[in-house]
């Protein structure tokens, strides 16, 4: 490379440029090969450097969201779900009800997709620029615990108030000391009509109230939960998890 060369990718650096400073050569030898214009040249290098800005803008969101594993809506089996059909799927990615600040329920048994579909969501929501945040519900009780004390939750639980989306997974798997509904609630209460939220679990609403162990809480927090939400029971036929695992035998059947 030339100086000039040098040089210029110096000042795109100093202009904070710098996936086009370490682009640059290849952007000068296309030029040079397809006899760009000067305007071509100009827009070519401005949409790469446009691209890659929001390429490591989805990396940084991704990471931010804390996913336990990353799957898209295209790899969800919806024909496999009677109760949610591939428009109703569509419809939901998007995002409009994000937009709007409504709320998701996805119930049913475990293996069912719920948790597959909560990350395809948010992963589609990253992708048009929002922020999004996912914990289990267990997680998120041991956050709530410790934010007086520990600086790790309470910079997680920052985290979780500053997103657009936040997806609780598994919620109610297990019974909630009136302490823990408390915290619980307040947390609700400060992302209701700020953030929309996915909520994931194997009991319904009607159920909550038994695991909270305070009746007057769970009804707060449905009240804020349920102003706008959409509840989608997802079928308890066989497990879409066992359906599609990864197995040792591949598509094999195991005989005896």
């Amino acid at each position: 490379m030339t100086s000039t060369v040098h040089t210029l990718q110096d000042q795109f650096r100093h202009l904070r440029m710098v996936e086009t400073a370490n682009e640059l050569p290849e952007l000068l030898r296309n030029a040079e090969r397809s006899s760009w214009t000067y305007q071509e040249f100009l827009q070519e290098l401005l949409m790469y450097e446009l691209k890659r800005r929001e390429e490591k803008n989805v990396e940084k969101r991704l990471k931010w969201a804390k996913f336990p594993y990353l799957k898209t809506l295209d790899e969800f089996h919806v024909e496999e779900q009677k109760s949610l059909s591939t428009r109703q799927l569509n419809q939901l990615r998007e995002l409009n009800w994000l937009e709007q600040q409504y709320n998701l329920i996805l119930l049913g048994p475990p293996g069912a997709g719920k948790t597959h579909i909560g990350i395809g969501l948010g992963i589609e929501a990253i992708q048009k620029g929002y922020k999004v945040a996912f914990s289990t519900m267990g997680e998120l009780v041991h956050l709530l615990k410790t934010e007086e004390y520990i600086r790790k939750s309470q910079m997680q639980l920052k985290r979780i108030k500053e997103s657009d989306l936040v997806i609780i997974d598994d919620l109610m798997y297990m019974a909630m000391d009136q302490r823990e509904a408390n915290l619980f609630f307040h947390l609700i209460n400060h992302l209701y009509e700020r953030s929309s939220i996915i909520l994931t679990s194997n009991k319904g609403p009607e159920q909550w109230g038994e695991l909270m162990g305070d009746q007057g809480i769970t009804t707060a927090i449905l009240d804020r939960l349920l102003h706008r939400v959409e509840v989608i029971q997802l079928n308890d036929n066989d497990s879409y998890r066992i359906k599609h695992r990864t197995t040792i035998f591949g598509k094999e059947s195991v005989q005896n």
